[in-house]
């Protein structure tokens, strides 16, 4: 990284792509160990006139995160 050059190696990209490689049978085993999970999910309602405060909600971590 220290040896890239803006100009020559990105001045000339002119969209971003993300690729995600997901077959079906993916999302269906998915969906399926999700219902296994006992997931309870709480709902914090903001206003448009709160949405900073959303943010700095979540950049603070206020919403529980549960992992496995």
């Amino acid at each position: 990284m220290l040896r890239l050059d803006y100009s020559r190696h990105l001045w000339l990209e002119k969209e971003i792509k993300s690729v995600a490689n997901v077959a079906r049978c993916d999302i269906e085993e998915f969906l399926k160990l999700a219902a296994q999970m006992p997931i309870i999910p709480e709902v914090e309602e903001y206003s448009l006139d709160e949405a900073n405060l959303a943010l700095v909600d979540l950049k603070k971590v206020k919403f529980a995160v549960l992992k496995y």
